[in-house]
């Protein structure tokens, strides 16, 4: 088995497990009475296909499932603990995927020296009847100080919890109009991988 399918088989044997633990911190609590003003400064949102193929063989007894796409066959041992395993049918559909998205917020407000890290994890799974599924998301958000701007070259340097200094190209140059050094700034990172067993169209 070669890198790709160990990592596809990897991919699918996180996706397809039922039991995962889901961690979430509570978000901060908001410092300031005045809603600040928020300002989209870029967004940048990307999927990519891992994996398509379709389910060729199925061995019951050793729980060995057999997929196939252009670039040849991968196999995967379903452990006890994807209890769906009868769902999965000669034929069916597989899929896996993954989404990075990354969004920018100017927020028109003074620092008050607060930078904080949030991080979220969630999961969304199939039901014991139905054919499986899973989808687990990440997402973290850093408020960061705005340490420099540079309007002419659309840069604003932010610097985050953890005092690293980061520099990032603003889309639109007429949002930095109004942006100074001092100001925050607030990044989403988000990023979720899918895997999914379906029943082909007819």
């Amino acid at each position: 088995m070669n890198l790709k399918s160990t990592t596809i088989s990897l991919a699918i044997a996180t996706i397809l497990a039922t039991s995962f633990s889901v961690v979430a911190q509570t978000k901060p609590a908001d410092t300031g009475s005045a809603k600040p003003m928020v300002i989209d400064a870029a967004v940048v949102d990307n999927r990519y296909q891992l994996y398509e193929g379709n389910v060729v063989k199925i061995d019951k007894k050793t729980r060995t499932i057999t997929f196939k796409n252009k670039e040849g066959e991968s196999k995967f041992v379903a452990g006890p603990e994807i209890t769906n395993f009868d769902q999965i049918k000669k034929g069916d559909r597989v899929n896996v995927t993954y989404e990075l998205a990354v969004a920018i917020e100017l927020i028109k407000t003074k620092s008050d020296g607060i930078r904080s890290k949030v991080e979220t994890n969630t999961v969304t799974k199939s039901k014991a009847n139905e054919k499986p599924s899973e989808t687990i998301a990440n997402q973290t958000t850093i408020i960061a100080d705005i340490v420099a701007v540079d309007r002419d070259k659309k840069l604003v340097s932010v610097k985050g919890p953890s005092g690293k200094v980061t520099t990032v190209t603003v889309k639109n140059p007429a949002l930095l109009a109004d942006v100074n050094v001092g100001e925050q700034v607030k990044v989403i990172y988000y990023d979720a991988m899918a895997a999914s067993i379906t029943t082909p169209k007819k």
